[in-house]
């Protein structure tokens, strides 16, 4: 089981593919199943990471709270293990915030792309998201406020096997607010002008817990920052559109591969 290190804490990770590393860095509390959908896409023409943050999965679970300065580490480690030096960053939610505070931090970051993130701790409300991993029926009815409903009732096999990996690879209590409290006072706006990055912002017009209002803002305050709409989708629009999602990220990632242009 290949691992990471940033200290004594221990942070899982898998890899697969060759190419260029688009590394995807997970919301609060979800497993590495949350990228399912875009890991078979991007492992062909590319190489994919997905890591388990401290608290979650198969990672380590130190007492909290955690500071977003430490799991911006927690990524580093796992890139300088992988032996990664330009990386494209996929996060969602809290995992987009951690992947701009790389950007601005890190030499190792090339693009950004963040789902359902805002510039501003205080336009989370990520707290329907949680159920515990050993309540079936908590974790099935938590995924209204990640999910659209017209999702939910076109895919039902879908949700089904989302409880299923949830039950098995997402966060306990105690690890979800260790992670969650890494939002709390975070606050990008006087310094989203440092991420020169190229960055795409893509958000369901339907998130329950972001605004895409702030989506919106956050791709407005980055100098090289686009924003797109999912028109109907809920918080975990990548999910409900994965398709779309992985045939837009197919052309912006060749667009800034090196050697492109």
């Amino acid at each position: 089981m290949p691992t990471a290190s940033n200290g004594s804490v221990s942070l899982y990770y898998d890899r697969e593919g060759g190419g260029e590393p688009v590394v995807f860095v997970p919301e609060a509390g979800l497993g590495g199943w949350l990228w399912g959908w875009q890991h078979a896409a991007v492992a062909g023409p590319h190489e994919a990471v997905v890591w388990d943050l401290r608290g979650t999965g198969r990672s380590d679970r130190p007492e909290g709270p955690y500071d977003l300065e430490t799991l911006v580490e927690d990524l580093e480690a796992v890139l300088a293990d992988c032996d990664i030096r330009n990386a494209h960053l996929v996060g969602c939610g809290l995992g987009g915030a951690i992947a701009l505070e790389a950007a601005r931090t890190s030499s190792r970051v090339a693009t950004l792309t963040l789902f359902g993130t805002a510039a501003r701790g205080e336009e989370f409300d990520l707290e329907p998201l949680f159920a515990p991993p050993d309540d079936s029926d908590a974790l099935r009815d938590s995924l209204s406020a990640a999910l659209s409903e017209e999702f939910i009732d076109a895919q039902p096999d879908v949700r089904d096997g989302i409880v299923e990996w949830r039950a098995d690879g997402d966060a306990d209590r105690e690890g979800w607010e260790a992670q969650t409290a890494a939002l709390e006072g975070f606050d990008a706006t006087e310094w989203l002008v440092e991420v020169t990055q190229p960055t795409r912002v893509i958000h369901g017009t339907a998130d329950e817990l972001v605004p895409p209002a702030a989506g919106r803002e956050l791709a407005r305050g980055l100098p090289r920052g686009e924003f797109t709409g999912l028109e109907g989708a809920g918080h975990l629009c990548f999910v409900e559109r994965s398709r779309t999602v992985n045939d837009r990220s197919l052309g912006f990632l060749e667009e800034h591969t090196e050697g492109d242009g």
